[in-house]
């Protein structure tokens, strides 16, 4: 049985700035919570493929990271206090996937376009939702998405596709589903979004090696901290936040179900803000998941 994870101890003492929001986050169901998530993190990678063409893509992981983490630890600074080792670990852990997660996603999205790459990479939530589900309408569900996910994956033009960017997708898709499991373990161990605060430190020195070595000078150019403190935002701060306010409130298999609408917005985002058109076949996969996700809401 999948337990929900418990809500955050309030901070003391001085008002944190981000109270307010997260206020307001209270008031949205978990399920909004996980759609407002995704709609940001897809524009935040379709900006960030378009700044390809001045920076790699681990140079871009790098700036996001770093700019995400930035702008979130002097708000929220991690609390280490009274935590053990363990607790540590698993802060460190949910890290280290940020970072390797990002790293490899955004290879991926270099070579694939979105909505392949994002397709691809669904395994891994697809995977939790598959393990952790304890009713057989949820099966349902889940192979309904996993129809949506066969039917948008490019299967007959695999000239058409890196098999590179094909293998930094799968293993953004493991690293997706230890994000999944790792951030309601950190959640539960670590006060508001501290523990958060904590991974995005972690995942910016799993980045800085080879985001400093590809990125060079370029990553101080004023133009591209602009825009790389947008992907921050929309990318890191605002879904990660987002989601692990909506993890303290659903259960895992619920929301590893939910994600199933990542390919859908993946493939409008590539439309609207890339220029990649949708085919029938790809707007039939984007019913399969939309329909999944409805009904894994409503089972949920």
């Amino acid at each position: 049985m999948t337990s929900e994870c418990p809500p955050a101890e309030p901070y003391r003492g001085r008002a944190r700035p981000g109270a307010s929001l997260l206020a307001a986050t209270g008031a949205v169901p978990p399920s909004g919570l996980v759609l407002l998530a995704i709609l940001s993190v897809q524009l935040g990678a379709g900006l960030a493929k378009n700044l390809f063409a001045e920076l790699p893509p681990s140079g871009v992981v790098l700036l996001r990271i770093a700019i995400g983490a930035v702008i979130l630890v002097p708000f929220a600074p991690p609390r280490l206090r009274g935590l053990g080792r363990r607790d540590l670990a698993v802060g460190a852990l949910f890290g280290l996937s940020l970072g390797i997660m990002n790293l490899s996603f955004y290879e991926a999205l270099a070579r694939l376009p979105i909505g392949i790459a994002v397709t691809i990479e669904f395994i891994g939530p697809l995977g939790v939702a598959v393990f952790a589900s304890r009713r057989r309408l949820d099966l349902l569900w889940v192979v309904l998405a996993g129809a949506g996910v066969v039917l948008l994956a490019p299967w007959g033009q695999a000239g058409d596709t890196s098999w590179a960017g094909i293998g930094f997708a799968a293993l953004a898709g493991a690293c997706w589903a230890a994000y999944i499991l790792l951030s309601a373990a950190t959640g539960a161990r670590f006060p508001g979004t501290s523990g958060l605060s904590l991974a995005m430190i972690v995942a910016t020195i799993t980045a800085a090696p080879v985001g400093v070595a590809s990125g060079g000078a370029d990553l101080l150019r004023p133009d591209i901290l602009l825009i790389g403190a947008g992907i921050g935002l929309l990318s890191s701060v605002i879904p990660y936040s987002l989601e692990l306010e909506a993890l303290r409130r659903m259960p895992k298999r619920v929301f590893g179900i939910l994600m199933s609408l990542e390919p859908a917005v993946a493939a409008l985002v590539g439309l609207f803000v890339l220029g990649e058109i949708l085919q029938v076949r790809e707007w039939a996969a984007i019913g399969c998941v939309v329909v999944a996700s409805i009904g894994a809401t409503r089972s949920g």
